[in-house]
C-alpha cells in the first residue's frame, strides 16, 4: 500500500485496463467494456467494475486502480495464512503468509492495474477451499460434512468470480490441481470426501448465477461474436497460438519463477526436499497439495503458445507452503547446515538482480546514471540483511526469527520499489508529460494522435478516449493533418522534422512542443491543407 499511486500507470497493460475501466465510469456501460471509445472484448468485466467502484469514490487515477489489485494480495495472504494454521498450526501459517507477501512477484502485482491479482486470489480461495471441503483423515459425521459442503461451494463461487477477472483458466487451473493430488491421494490409500450429487448441483448452479449473467447481456447487446472473441480468440486462442507476439521457449518460466520468487528463491531446493519428505508421510496432504499446485500450473503455462511473466504467480501460493514446512523444521534445529547454505546463495541472488538490472537498461538503452546512488544503498541493506539471515540460523535459538528477517529485507525492496525508484521512473515515461501539455493548452474538440511510439495508450487513458493512429502511411497522417484543426501528434524524434516538413509544404503551421525519451509532440494548427501529394521524405 505505500506509495501504490506513485508514478503514472505503465504502458501498456495498465493503462489499457486503466482505460476500459475509466470508461465504465465515462459512459455508464457496464455491460459492454469500451477502449478509446469502441466495444473491446479482450477480457471478462471484474476488474474494470472494480476499477470504475473504486475510482466513484476515490477519484478515477492511480491509487483507485491499483487498489483492488493490492486488497486482492492483502487478502490472498490471509487466505492462505489461515488454511496453513488450520492444518499446521500459527506460526506456519503466520510464515506462509509472510512468505507469499514478501515475494517479489507477488509484491509487483498487487501494485499494477491488472486484474492478475483478482485471478491468482480467486484460484488460491478455489483450491484452498477445496482442499479444506475433500482432505481426508477427518471425521466424516453429520457434524463435518456441513463445513465442508460450505467450503466446497465457497471454492466453487470463488472461482466463479476468477471467470469474471480473467476468464475460464481459474475453474480449469483448480481443477486440474485438485484433480492430480486427489489422484495422489487415492493411490496412497486416503479416503478422501466426495461431495454429494446435490451439492455439485447446487455449486454448479452458483456459478452459472456469479459468470452466465453478463455474458448473456453482452451477447444480447452486441452478439455471440463478442463472447466468441474473448473466449476463443483471447482464452483457447492464446494457450493454442501467440497472440500479440508474447511467446517464449519451453523454459521461459525457469527464470521468472526464480526471480519472481526471490528472495526466498534461495530456500526452494531445501524446501522442496523437505516437502517431498513430509509428502510421503501418511499426513503429508497438505504437502502433497502444495508440490501438484507447484508443478501443474507450470508444466500447463509451458505448454502454451502465449506465454507472460504474470501467468505462473498462480503456484506462488504452493511455493509460500513449502517454504512455510521448511521453515517448520529448521526452528526444530533439523536443517541448521542445509539453511546456512540456502543463506549463502542470497548475496549471490542480490547480485544477479543487479545483473539483470545492468542487462535489461543495456538492451532497452535506459540510462542507470540517476539510480546508483539509491542502487547502491540498496545493494548495501540487502547483503546486511542477509548477513542477519545467516547469524539467525547459525544461533538456534533465533532460527524462528528467520523467515522474518527475510521478510523485512524483501520488504526494503519493495519501498525502495515504490517509493525510490519508480517515481524516478518518470523521466523515462514521455507519454504522461505530454497529456499534460495538452491539457494544458490543446483547444476543445482538438484531434490527438500518435505515430510510431509506444505510449499511445498512456496518452488514450492521460487525455480522452479517441485518439487516432496514423502509424500506416501518409494517408492515416494526412486525415488527421489536412482538416482544419488542432492536431496534437506524438512521434518518434527522429520522425518530428519530416512530418513537420510535410504539414508545411500543405500550408499549416507546425510547432514542435517538446522533447522527451526519444519522443517528440507536435502542435498542427492553422488553415486546411490547401495540396497534398507524396510524403517528403526529409
Amino acid at each position: 500500500l505505500p506509495g501504490l499511486a506513485a508514478g503514472t500507470l505503465w504502458d501498456n497493460s495498465e493503462t489499457v485496463y486503466g482505460e476500459v475501466a475509466r470508461e465504465v465510469s465515462l459512459s455508464g456501460d457496464w455491460i459492454v467494456m469500451h477502449h478509446n471509445g469502441a466495444p473491446w472484448f479482450v477480457q471478462p468485466p471484474l476488474y474494470f467494475w472494480l476499477g470504475a467502484l473504486m475510482g466513484r469514490l476515490f477519484g478515477i487515477g492511480e491509487f483507485a486502480l491499483r487498489l483492488p489489485s493490492a486488497l486482492a494480495t492483502i487478502i490472498a495472504s490471509g487466505v492462505l495464512g489461515y488454511a496453513v494454521a488450520r492444518v499446521r498450526g500459527a506460526q506456519t501459517g503466520i510464515v506462509a503468509a509472510v512468505v507469499l507477501a514478501t515475494s517479489l512477484m507477488q509484491a509487483v502485482l498487487g501494485r499494477l492495474a491488472i486484474m492478475d491479482a483478482l485471478l491468482d486470489l480467486s484460484v488460491t480461495v478455489g483450491i484452498i477451499c477445496w482442499f479444506a471441503a475433500l482432505e481426508p483423515n477427518v471425521a466424516a459425521g453429520p457434524v463435518a460434512r456441513a463445513p465442508r459442503s460450505a467450503a466446497f461451494l465457497c471454492g466453487t463461487l470463488a472461482l466463479a468470480f476468477g471467470t469474471l477477472a480473467k476468464g475460464p483458466v481459474a475453474p480449469v487451473i483448480a481443477l486440474l490441481v485438485i484433480g492430480v493430488w486427489l489422484a495422489w491421494e487415492t493411490r496412497l490409500g486416503e479416503r478422501c470426501y466426495w461431495p454429494s450429487p446435490a451439492l455439485i448441483g447446487a455449486s454448479l448452479a452458483g456459478f452459472a448465477l456469479v459468470v452466465l449473467p453478463w455474458f448473456v447481456a453482452v451477447s444480447l447487446r452486441v452478439g455471440p461474436h463478442a463472447t466468441a472473441e474473448l473466449l476463443g480468440h483471447y482464452t483457447i486462442g492464446r494457450y493454442t497460438g501467440v497472440i500479440e507476439s508474447q511467446s517464449g521457449p519451453w523454459w521461459y518460466y525457469v527464470p521468472v519463477v526464480i526471480l519472481g520468487f526471490f528472495p526466498w528463491i534461495a530456500f526452494l531446493p531445501v524446501a522442496a526436499r523437505a516437502t517431498l519428505a513430509d509428502a510421503r508421510t501418511p499426513s503429508g496432504s497438505l504437502a502433497r497439495l502444495a508440490l501438484v499446485w507447484a508443478v501443474v500450473p507450470f508444466v500447463f503455462f509451458s505448454c502454451a503458445q502465449t506465454k507472460l511473466p504474470n501467468y505462473v504467480a498462480l503456484l506462488l501460493p504452493a511455493l509460500a507452503i513449502g517454504a512455510a514446512l521448511w521453515f517448520e523444521r529448521l526452528v526444530f534445529g533439523r536443517e541448521q547446515r542445509a539453511g546456512l547454505w540456502s543463506a549463502a546463495t542470497l548475496p549471490l541472488g542480490v547480485m544477479l538482480v543487479g545483473i539483470a538490472m545492468w542487462l535489461f537498461a543495456r538492451s532497452n538503452q535506459l540510462e542507470l546514471a540517476p539510480f546508483l546512488g539509491v542502487l547502491r544503498m540498496l545493494g548495501v541493506g540487502m547483503l546486511g540483511g542477509t548477513l542477519l539471515v545467516t547469524a539467525s540460523i547459525w544461533f538456534r535459538q533465533m532460527a524462528r526469527w528467520t523467515p522474518f528477517i527475510v521478510a523485512a529485507t524483501s520488504g526494503g525492496l519493495m519501498l525502495f520499489i515504490a517509493l525510490i525508484a519508480e517515481p524516478r521512473a518518470e523521466a523515462f515515461k514521455p507519454i504522461p508529460a505530454f497529456a499534460h501539455l495538452i491539457g494544458a493548452h490543446a483547444a476543445p474538440g482538438a484531434t490527438l494522435a500518435v505515430r510510431g511510439v509506444s505510449g499511445a495508450y498512456a496518452l488514450i487513458f492521460y487525455t480522452h478516449p479517441g485518439v487516432r493512429s496514423v502509424d500506416e502511411d501518409e494517408t492515416a497522417y494526412l486525415a488527421a493533418m489536412c482538416p482544419r484543426t488542432d492536431l496534437w501528434l506524438v512521434t518518434r524524434a527522429s520522425d518530428a522534422r519530416r512530418l513537420l516538413d510535410r504539414a508545411r509544404d500543405v500550408g499549416r503551421h507546425t510547432e514542435r512542443v517538446s522533447d522527451l525519451a526519444g519522443d517528440t509532440l507536435l502542435h498542427i494548427d492553422g488553415p486546411a491543407c490547401r495540396r497534398v501529394g507524396p510524403l517528403a521524405r526529409r
